[in-house]
């Protein structure tokens, strides 16, 4: 299954390359210490930025093989980072991002929004979904929870992308078009602002504001939706998510200083830099994109009937091996 944000991550990872390669010269200008976090948004010298970034491509090497998932852990050959995407209190958007330095190879993990967990004292059927955990714990307790869910495996950074950003990047590219697989309805006067989606079936160039209710819709105010739930809903995304990229890589520069204030990372300036050599020159056949396993199934918590992702320990260790590289027993 395609992730949510399936291709939108690839351009994102060169969009902050082309961010910080800029910001790097501009930090030298001004003599400021590049290990603090970014806190500006604009470009200096796009010629400048674009020198740089061809200076940074190297060749991918072969990827090594280990014989355990904690030998591949601490040989420290991936980064890998988080990437949320915020609605209101909640993470409506999760994946893991896991980028091989040497093989150039990059896995991103879709993780549903409805995951399973139970953290002690959080004992109600909202409370036991992935996407509650952000409200109480902040991303710290996202990163620990998303790594103790994948084996254990470390989280090194978090990106947190606001919708508004999402907005502002489909009107800054002129809008998307997508193929609506059907009409799309809801409305909810009390939310804080209102939600109002009114989308029709079939191809359209969508805006900003329409593209944001096109990857937020899930179901209609009758309760009709995807058939096969939020995995439906993320195989939608993607379609739409493909054709976004395209525009991205196409405009990333004049992009930049209208969407960086909408990103929350803590990466600073200097993990950034260290990474882009190895980063630049992506191919599509080094880019994997995954579902985290398992199946869905409703639970009855405190005499309520609820709707869960359930993940498959087994099937997510064989997956984070796969993706670490680790030799399969015999």
């Amino acid at each position: 299954m395609k992730s949510f944000f399936k291709v939108f991550i690839v351009s994102f990872l060169i969009f902050f390359l082309a961010l910080y390669a800029g910001a790097a010269t501009y930090l030298k200008k001004k003599n400021l210490n590049v290990g603090e976090n970014l806190s500006f948004g604009f470009y200096e010298d796009e010629d400048i930025a674009k020198s740089l970034l061809n200076k940074l491509e190297t060749k991918p090497i072969e990827s090594k093989t280990y014989k355990s998932l904690k030998e591949a852990v601490e040989d420290n050959s991936r980064l890998n980072l988080l990437v949320l995407g915020i609605e209101d209190i909640r993470t409506d958007t999760i994946l893991l991002a896991s980028f091989n330095k040497d093989s150039k190879d990059l896995d991103v993990i879709s993780i549903p929004r409805d995951t399973y967990v139970h953290r002690k004292g959080y004992n109600s059927g909202d409370q036991r979904k992935i996407n509650s955990v952000y409200y109480n714990h902040d991303v710290e307790g996202v990163m620990k929870t998303v790594s103790y869910i994948l084996s254990d495996i470390p989280i090194h950074h978090y990106l947190i992308i606001d919708y508004e950003g999402v907005k502002s990047i489909v009107d800054a590219v002129g809008g998307v078009e997508v193929d609506v697989p059907f009409d799309m309805k809801y409305e909810d006067i009390s939310a804080n602002p209102p939600v109002n989606i009114d989308i029709k079936k079939g191809v359209q160039v969508l805006d900003g504001k329409n593209a944001l209710d096109f990857i937020r819709w899930r179901k209609a105010n009758n309760k009709t939706g995807y058939i096969d739930g939020d995995l439906g809903r993320i195989n939608t995304q993607q379609r739409f998510l493909t054709s976004l990229a395209g525009k991205i890589k196409e405009n990333i520069l004049p992009l930049i200083t209208r969407t960086f204030k909408y990103v929350d990372t803590d990466m600073k300036l200097v993990d950034v830099l260290s990474n882009a050599r190895n980063a630049i020159g992506i191919e599509d056949e080094n880019i994997n994109f995954r579902t985290l396993p398992g199946k869905s199934d409703m639970r009855l918590i405190n005499g309520k009937l609820n709707s869960y992702y359930v993940h498959d320990q087994i099937g997510v260790k064989e997956l984070v091996e796969e993706i670490y590289n680790v030799e399969k027993e015999e």
